[in-house]
């Protein structure tokens, strides 16, 4: 921290907020923190916190915070557009956020990973791989854990592995050592209200990097192969359609790293245990920017042979009465659907909605007339969501293509969507919690969605 820096605003008091302000606290900061909720809503944090001398302003923003103020950091969930933030940039005040202030701090090596889908999947997957490869490795970041905290026990010989998300970013004016962009596809539009903003937030994982560092890039999406003109690092690649001149490929049914002319098989596809091909490219991905980060192709290979997945994604909770049931919960995007329908084979009862973020959902409602049996709606979206498929079932029937769907039914809520999915279902069938929305107008997170889900699934009898 810059000798120039006496005191801190913090704009959000969830995990992200309540790791900064014990980090800058015990460094003998000024800390203060504003949340626009109520004292009573934050109990929990606020008794965390109850050992340091932080100052508190809550259930609003006011300008005031700014008077004595040399650094603002905002928690994801806090946008750049509100007002106090414009303010503080029109005072020059400078901006930032625990990613942020750990990147520039960590002495370790540091794997970050970004993408609009598989980077929780791709993030959990590298540091397994890592592990394997006799690294002590540190796992955290948007994936659910500030890492901050734990700047006083990492060592330079250790490795870290970051999940960064497009919120996280776009205050970044720094760039991890390894850098890997899956995938940028329309997601968060209701933040960023542009796809250029969003592309722009992205890039800033790679737009700081050194000529030594790595840039790992998702070959396949055009969006992802753009940023090898952002970068001044190395740039590998990674891809499920063509051999990439360095980085990892599938090579009929092998997948494949190559290292600088050689080329290596670190598992053959039908090892990797995870279902769908998006989960190919995903262990490709991790394929390279372990690679990269140092990890062995026998820590790879063990990593993947036993990777189970990480919970809310395609996390198979039982059958019942010879009906899978699926919980996709963090599929908070129209085009993390289709990736979870793709992954079966069996017909399908779907659970979707939510709370829409602005994405498109035409692609979306044209696969499941096409793929779906039945269709089950609940949350906010339900009825814009019901709109988009019954559109695209009249197309589909206009121009005799093929239909799958049979039911589309509306429900007030998740728990009923699950009592009414173990009506329709039949033996042999799936039924899949997969949203496309996310769980804010009903739940704190996807996670939360999950458990509620996953709870109610193994009460059916």
């Amino acid at each position: 921290m810059s000798d120039s820096v006496k005191s801190v605003v913090i704009l959000g008091l969830a995990r992200q907020g309540v790791a900064l302000a014990r980090h800058f606290s015990e460094r003998g900061l000024r800390v203060t923190v504003s949340d626009s909720r109520s004292t009573s809503a934050l109990e929990e944090a606020l008794a965390t916190l109850a050992d340091l001398d932080v100052r508190y302003v809550l259930g609003h923003h006011p300008f005031a915070l700014l008077d004595d103020c040399d650094l603002l950091c905002l928690s994801g969930g806090v946008s750049p557009d509100m007002p106090l933030v414009r303010e503080a940039v029109r005072r020059g005040i400078r901006l930032s956020n625990d990613a942020q202030e750990f990147l520039v701090r960590c002495p370790a090596p540091v794997v970050g990973i970004t993408g609009s889908a598989g980077k929780t999947t791709t993030t959990t997957l590298v540091g397994a791989m890592l592990e394997r490869s006799e690294f002590r490795t540190w796992v955290g970041g948007n994936i659910g854990n500030p890492l901050i905290p734990e700047l006083g026990t990492i060592q330079p010989e250790d490795r870290v592995v970051m999940e960064l998300s497009s919120f996280q970013l776009e205050l970044m004016t720094a760039s991890p050592r390894v850098a890997g962009v899956l995938n940028i596809t329309p997601n968060h539009l209701d933040r960023h209200k542009t796809m250029d903003a969003y592309v722009a937030a992205k890039r800033n994982i790679v737009a700081n990097q050194r000529p030594s560092d790595i840039a790992i890039l998702g070959y396949d999406e055009p969006n992802a192969r753009a940023l090898r003109l952002e970068t001044s690092a190395e740039v590998r690649f990674f891809s499920a359609e063509v051999e990439v001149p360095r980085g990892a490929f599938l090579r009929g049914s092998r997948l494949m790293l190559r290292r600088d002319s050689e080329d290596v098989e670190v598992v053959a596809r039908h090892e990797v245990p995870l279902r769908g091909t998006h989960n190919v490219a995903n262990v490709l991905a991790a394929m390279a920017l372990a690679d990269a980060a140092g990890g062995t192709v026998a820590g790879m290979r063990d990593a993947i042979c036993s990777f189970e997945g990480v919970t809310h994604r395609l996390e198979e909770i039982r059958v019942l009465r010879d009906v899978l049931w699926v919980n996709d919960s963090i599929a908070t995007a129209p085009e993390r659907v289709l990736a979870a329908l793709s992954a079966f084979d069996e017909r399908i009862v779907l659970l979707a909605g939510g709370r829409d973020k602005d994405l498109p959902w035409q692609l979306f409602a044209e696969r499941v007339v096409e793929r779906v049996r039945v269709l089950i709606l609940f949350g906010e979206a339900a009825d814009m969501i019901e709109a988009q498929v019954a559109s695209a079932l009249e197309r589909a029937r206009a121009e005799a293509r093929r239909v799958s769907l049979e039911a589309m039914v509306k429900v007030s809520a998740l728990e009923a969507a699950v009592a009414l999915g173990a009506e329709h279902a039949r033996p042999g069938e799936v039924v899949l919690l997969s949203p496309g929305g996310t769980s804010f107008d009903a739940y704190d997170d996807f996670a939360q969605r999950g458990d509620r889900f996953r709870h109610w699934v193994t009460q059916l009898e």
